[in-house]
């Protein structure tokens, strides 16, 4: 864990629980991709450019959750780095606390204030700004999250951040977390589409080909959306869908599940609803959602 990794000429990543990119620019400017879950990733990740003699000069961060921005602070108090992210992203990664209260859907509870779902704030600078590293291509690939991009470095390397999840992590959990799920098909299409000589994405394994990792995630989130269309053969109120889709999976109940699982349910049924394939009445104060006939 926390092994540097060669991916390219000048690209490399770091192997941690959400992967770290690095790209390494002339005179050993050091930019990361990303920056791990917490404070301790942060300074794993610049002992390793230490040890080499690059000298951190940004971090781009994909998208805005815990797990990918965690060592921003940290790293910007030690190295004075500039990080780098734009519209909701940037929004949230200044103000953390929006993270779990978009989860939450009000002000969240202490439960939800936790370094899984909070992380630190730190100064965002736009992709805009001249000090960007121009050579860095980003790639918008929504769906996980608002506006989650991926990075392609001069050497053909794609970071593909959150939009694919590991077999392992479908298998366990069944439903990754989503933001827009239409979005995330259309980001799925997209990356089926690209070619590149290594993908690399955060919590997966790197490769050439992510054909079958693709297919993967595209059947689960349809599976998913079939699954919700079954059990709302009949009219269903929200909290006993998720009590149901909670039961047809055999998942655990957490506050931190609740949440999660919870506000990637209301995406799907957003999704289903604006195609739509299911309908939602109110009566005696009750929203009843419905697969439409």
């Amino acid at each position: 864990m926390y092994e540097l990794c060669q991916a390219g000429e000048n690209t490399y990543f770091i192997e941690c629980p959400a992967k770290i990119g690095v790209y390494v620019r002339p005179g050993g400017r050091a930019c990361l991709i990303d920056s791990g879950g917490d404070r301790s990733a942060g300074k794993r990740a610049l002992r390793i450019l230490e040890e080499r003699g690059w000298a951190l000069e940004a971090v781009i961060n994909t998208h805005s959750h815990a797990d990918h921005i965690g060592g921003n602070r940290c790293l910007q108090a030690q190295t004075g780095c500039r990080v780098f992210a734009d519209g909701m992203e940037a929004a949230f990664i200044s103000q953390p606390v929006l993270e779990p209260a978009c989860l939450y859907g009000g002000c969240p509870p202490k439960a939800l204030r936790h370094k899984f779902l909070m992380a630190e704030a730190s100064v965002v600078t736009p992709t805009s700004d001249p000090s960007f590293p121009k050579e860095l291509e980003l790639i918008p690939l929504p769906g996980h999250s608002f506006g989650m991009v991926g990075v392609r470095t001069p050497d053909d390397v794609v970071f593909l951040a959150d939009c694919l999840a590991s077999q392992r992590t479908l298998e366990k959990y069944r439903i990754p977390y989503l933001y827009d799920a239409a979005a995330h098909l259309e980001t799925l299409d997209r990356v089926e589409g690209m070619r590149a000589k290594l993908f690399v994405p955060s919590h997966a394994e790197a490769g050439e080909d992510m054909g079958g990792l693709l297919r993967l995630n595209r059947e689960n989130t349809l599976e998913t959306a079939e699954l919700l269309l079954r059990l709302l053969e009949s009219p269903m109120g929200f909290d006993r869908l998720l009590q149901a889709v909670f039961e047809a999976y055999g998942l655990a109940m957490t506050f931190e599940q609740h949440a999660l699982v919870g506000s990637t349910i209301r995406s799907y049924l957003a999704w289903l609803l604006n195609e739509g394939r299911v309908t939602v009445t109110f009566a005696n104060g009750v929203a009843e959602w419905k697969k439409t006939a």
